[in-house]
């Protein structure tokens, strides 16, 4: 199979999203329609619109005659969009398929046609709304925590902050003559004042006096809220944090801690003890919440604690090029001085510019990872699950920890977590597979199936759940195939009938089992696409 075939069978197998599109157009296709598509998927970060390909699963090759001259209609794109839009001819066996390659847009500028900015919105282009073009132009802006605050000097800082801020910095680089530093010179060094001296919003921030950040950033403030009970509305207690980050932080874990229920269970002879919620989790969610939010809008962060659950929302939505699928692999601050300067004290190690501490606290104690399901282009919101899902799991990685004189990395917790709940492997992590399986904790069934070694299963009590997960071996599978086609006799076995003999395999895996089975000589089918059916015996036999 050539190099196009086999993008266009990757194309054909991927879920239709705001990347990607496919349309028939057997005979021809509006061009003023491609250039709103072309426009659409350079704003959601670019993409590919496929014409001659039907858009519902499973998707088949209809054949396209729409845009037979292709460099005519690729100047026609560039003269409309200015941008460079790349475009792929293949010949499919059942038609030709035309696929128009599309960049992502610059940052900070979005792409308009026709006096509209075009997005996706559901199976139809929808204008862009005023609050996602704000946020595209909003990409280009500059780093806000580096600015001057106008109208305010050292003497909003308070002395307290600012002790504080000097001894962590010189611990945390061994650096004494820092302590002999004057005020204006230390916070120069850590460039928290301008070049002109002038105190920036991220000195704010970090050593604001309560009264400088009412009058200067009164939404700098974290307020924590703690409930009884997750769906009540009254609270128990309640602390408004406005003042210099370094002035509360401590004091808020205080607070989350104070009612921190502690999770038993009984590891063998041995009775455990976890609490619902890990410092480091905690710690790490409230620093990437003031690490990231968007100082402009007015909303304050909130810390927001229940029995069994702590939610911790800012305002700004992600930072560009970061979702919640990419939080672990994508950095973009979007208050790099900020940053910076947490960097300089110790702080950032432990939210790491990223969200690796936080997803490692959570499920190296058995726990759900962190859920960014809730954020929007308002604000990001990241939920704690403080309960305890799988204490074997808990087990089962510190005995593999044990024998193999190694700690996991958090993209191990996350394969890990995700062969156990049989989710996908995102395609990040894929390459911590091989150690993994070398090292006793996962096992390849075949080359896209993997589950928990067998050990996990019984130290859970659940043998029996193992072999279910591990299923039935590839001969095992055919010969089920087999059968079931050979008890069909004269009237044959349709492709969605021999699905229901192999429930847990997808089309691509039973398209391959009845390859192998036909090239064996032992079953052929008559007819083709959808309306196919499978026989035993050779074919012409």
């Amino acid at each position: 199979m050539s190099e196009h075939l086999q993008r266009l069978a990757t194309w054909m197998d991927s879920a239709e999203d705001e990347h990607l599109e496919f349309k028939e157009a057997k005979n021809r296709y509006d061009f003023e329609e491609l250039v709103k598509y072309c426009c659409a998927l350079s704003n959601e970060r670019g993409g590919r619109i496929v014409l001659g390909v039907t858009d519902r699963r499973p998707r088949k090759v209809v054949g396209s005659n729409a845009f037979l001259d292709l460099a005519r209609t690729k100047q026609g794109l560039i003269e409309r969009l200015r941008l460079r839009i790349e475009a792929l001819e293949i010949a499919h066996p059942n038609g030709r398929v035309v696929a128009f390659e599309v960049p992502p847009r610059p940052v900070g500028v979005p792409i308009q046609y026709g006096g509209a900015y075009w997005m996706r919105g559901g199976e139809s282009l929808v204008p862009m709304t005023t609050d996602q073009i704000k946020r595209i132009l909003d990409e280009a802006q500059p780093d806000f925590s580096a600015v001057a605050c106008p109208g305010v000097t050292l003497d909003d800082l308070d002395p307290r902050a600012i002790q504080v801020f000097r001894t962590r910095w010189a611990s945390n680089s061994r650096r004494e003559d820092l302590n002999d530093l004057s005020v204006e010179q230390l916070l120069l060094d850590a460039d928290l004042l301008s070049p002109r001296g002038e105190v920036t919003y991220a000195a704010l921030i970090l050593l604001g006096a309560r009264q400088a950040l009412s009058r200067h950033l009164a939404q700098a403030e974290v307020i924590f809220e703690y409930r009884a009970d997750e769906a009540s509305t009254a609270y128990q207690q309640r602390k408004e944090y406005r003042e210099g980050f370094l002035l509360y932080h401590d004091d808020l874990w205080s607070a989350v801690n104070a009612r921190n229920e502690v999770y038993s269970y009984r590891d063998g002879m041995f009775r455990r003890e976890i609490p619902a919620f890990s410092e480091d989790a905690v710690r790490e969610a409230v620093l990437n919440a003031i690490c990231h939010r968007d100082y402009r809008l007015y909303g304050s962060t909130f810390v927001r604690q229940s029995r069994l659950q702590i939610d911790v929302v800012s305002p700004g939505g992600f930072p560009p090029d970061v979702n919640a699928d990419s939080i672990l692999f994508r950095q973009s601050p979007r208050n790099r001085r900020l940053a910076e300067a947490m960097a300089r004290c110790g702080l950032v190690e432990r939210s790491g510019q990223g969200a690796d501490r936080m997803f490692a606290a959570m499920l190296r104690e058995g726990k759900l990872p962190p859920d960014f399901s809730a954020s929007d282009d308002a604000s990001v919101s990241v939920r704690l699950s403080g309960a305890v899902q799988d204490e074997a799991f808990i087990a089962f990685l510190e005995k593999l920890g044990e024998e193999t004189r190694r700690s996991f990395h958090v993209a191990d917790l996350l394969v890990l977590d995700a062969v156990k709940r049989g989710h996908p492997v995102p395609e990040p992590l894929r390459s911590r597979l091989s150690d993994l399986v070398a090292n006793g904790a996962i096992e390849r069934v075949e080359r896209t199936r993997l589950v928990l070694a067998r050990r996990f299963y019984v130290m859970k009590g659940h043998p029996g759940e193992y072999t279910r997960r591990r299923g039935l071996d590839r001969e095992t599978r055919k010969e089920l195939l087999f059968q079931h086609i050979q008890a069909s006799g004269e009237a044959g076995a349709p492709f969605d009938e021999l699905a229901q003999v192999l429930p847990g395999a997808s089309r691509n895996e039973l398209k391959v089992l009845l390859r192998e089975l036909k090239e064996a000589g032992r079953i052929h089918a008559r007819g083709s696409t959808r309306a196919a059916r499978w026989f035993p015996g050779a074919e012409g036999g």
